[in-house]
């Protein structure tokens, strides 16, 4: 019998789950493929603001079909079935999942897209898998146990400087904090070698788990980060929020996460402090 216990999960039921969450990544990310050569997707906005298409519904039910009938003891909590997380830092198994993590991309022809798929217990996350099908990158972690990007072990840049850190960000759809954003990067782009806004906060975050990025920073939706910030902590990632959170979990936080290779972490958590300060 295995010893090894995170929770109330042993190591092997948690590479069960992660064996489980991999193989519907993978056809997930066939679905994704097969609508975008076909065409047929439709489009529609939620809250007039927020793109979602038929692609993102049709890959979260079979997501959320395929875990309830592999672990019925399990709750889920995705983007487009069940937006609930008021009493996620209480249960004890819990799939949260985004079906597309980047749709506009997806829906404009552009590769950075991403299924996350993540298992938290009782607020702490234990399993990650971020696979995007355009790039052929499938990244995974189980807690304790490192973090990989196609089956190899992956760690963040170990950069000991920000000024020649490559930092990412994204923007919400609601754009009335948008002066407010524009304000961040004109702190942070002078202080670093370069920022970039790719679409999806799921690769953003793997990116820096795997040192092709040094670091992250934006508020998010729950689903957005649930698997990746496994990933980049596993990958030896800093990760902090800018705030103190009303959460008792840190992990389910949404606000002004910071994700970097450590050394530059708290430099880059001065400049956003200072730019809001402003």
């Amino acid at each position: 019998m295995n010893i090894f216990k995170t929770a109330t999960y042993t190591l092997d039921e948690l590479k069960k789950r992660q064996s489980v969450a991999l193989s519907l990544a993978l056809q997930a990310g066939e679905l994704m493929q097969k609508a975008r050569q076909t065409g047929d997707f439709s489009q529609s906005y939620k809250g007039h603001e927020e793109l979602v298409t038929s692609a993102d519904k049709e890959i979260d039910d079979f997501l959320c079909r395929e875990l309830q009938a592999a672990f019925p003891e399990d709750k889920i909590l995705s983007e487009e079935n069940d937006t609930d997380s008021e009493n996620a830092e209480k249960v004890e198994g819990l799939w949260i999942l985004d079906p597309i993590d980047g749709t506009i991309n997806f829906a404009h022809g552009q590769p950075h897209v991403a299924v996350s798929i993540g298992f938290y217990s009782k607020g702490v996350p234990q399993v990650g898998v971020v696979h995007s099908p355009f790039l052929q990158e499938t990244f995974t972690a189980i807690k304790g146990q490192g973090a990989f990007l196609n089956q190899e072990a992956i760690k963040v840049s170990g950069l000991n400087k920000l000024r020649p850190a490559l930092i990412a960000t994204g923007f919400p759809y609601d754009k009335s904090q948008l002066r407010h954003l524009i304000d961040r990067l004109a702190t942070i782009l002078p202080e670093c070698q370069d920022l970039r806004r790719c679409g999806s906060a799921a690769l953003d975050i793997c990116h820096v788990a795997n040192g092709s990025l040094d670091g992250y920073y934006e508020s998010l939706s729950l689903w957005d980060f649930a698997a990746a910030v496994l990933i980049a902590e596993e990958a030896g990632a800093k990760l902090s929020h800018l705030y103190p959170s009303e959460y008792t979990s840190f992990y389910l936080d949404t606000r002004d996460w910071v994700i970097t290779t450590p050394a530059i972490h708290d430099e880059l958590v001065q400049l956003l402090l200072a730019s809001d300060s402003n």
